[in-house]
């Protein structure tokens, strides 16, 4: 769409000179009277008019071979293109001013109408042309913030590897040197390295020894007699006994209870014969 806009402000540079060059040539009457025209009074400012006209037409011709300028100059010589066309159509066609010849007036409108197409079109593709240069310009702008989101990316993820590899090397170094290997765990970018720990098995509690001085004594295996009528153990509570004596046979016949009671439920104890 650009090269047309540029087509454009070429045909309205040509269109400028010309009327341009008219105006400064206001003071050559026999060539207004051959035209059929009328002359600009006073001819001052008539060639005041044609040197501006000029002066916009070379910068419509610059805005064509530029392009910084193309959007903005077509712009520009656009609106003073269908204004001018406008302004004609007004005086020639409402105020029927300049009096002109039937000619004159039809080749005075033709230029008002082709000035006003000429002017619309080129304000229309100039702000065609400007918003595809914003949209353009807002991709690049977007395509260059996906091109740095995606270097910072590279960026932490070569980080984040290098660290995983550091680490795991760390932790082979410290393996090696402590004389038993672990388990590698592959490193992944972004995450961190997990190492498998030795399973501890609980300490079982040891076997109580007893000692051979703590077994009981082989249980007397004498024949049972008839009962006796002496007691089995002395009396704890016998009179002129101090109360440390009485607590030294109170522990010592508990002593010996317990010793025949563990020597009676052994499994390979002697059994006293069967009377009867």
């Amino acid at each position: 769409m650009k090269p047309l806009l540029r087509a454009v402000l070429i045909v309205d540079a040509l269109l400028l000179l010309a009327f341009g060059l008219l105006f400064l040539l206001t003071p050559w009457t026999s060539l207004y009277n051959a035209l059929l025209l009328v002359q600009t009074q006073p001819a001052l400012v008539g060639q005041a008019f044609g040197i501006a006209l000029i002066g916009l037409a070379w910068l419509a011709l610059h805005a064509s071979i530029d392009g910084g300028l193309t959007s903005s100059v077509a712009r520009a010589v656009g609106h003073v293109n269908w204004l001018t066309g406008v302004l004609m159509l007004v005086w020639l066609l409402g105020l029927h001013t300049p009096a002109l010849t039937g000619f004159g007036q039809i080749v005075a409108v033709l230029t008002g109408v082709v000035l006003l197409v000429l002017g619309l079109g080129g304000v229309r593709l100039s702000g065609a042309v400007r918003r595809r240069a914003k949209l353009r310009a807002a991709e690049a702008t977007a395509a260059e913030r996906a091109e740095k989101q995606a270097a910072k990316d590279a960026a932490k993820n070569a980080a984040n590897r290098a660290a995983n590899e550091a680490a795991i090397n760390t932790a082979t170094s410290t393996a090696s040197t402590d004389g038993r290997r672990e388990p590698v765990v592959p490193a992944t970018a972004g995450f961190p390295v997990y190492r498998a720990e030795p399973l501890v098995e609980p300490a079982m509690p040891a076997a109580t020894v007893v000692p051979a001085t703590a077994v009981p004594a082989a249980p007397d295996t004498r024949p049972v007699g008839p009962a006796s009528t002496a007691p089995l153990h002395p009396a704890v509570d016998e009179p002129g006994l101090s109360a440390s004596e009485r607590a030294a046979r109170a522990q010592a016949a508990a002593a010996r209870d317990e010793a025949r009671n563990a020597a009676a439920d052994a499994p390979n104890a002697p059994r006293p014969p069967f009377h009867g």
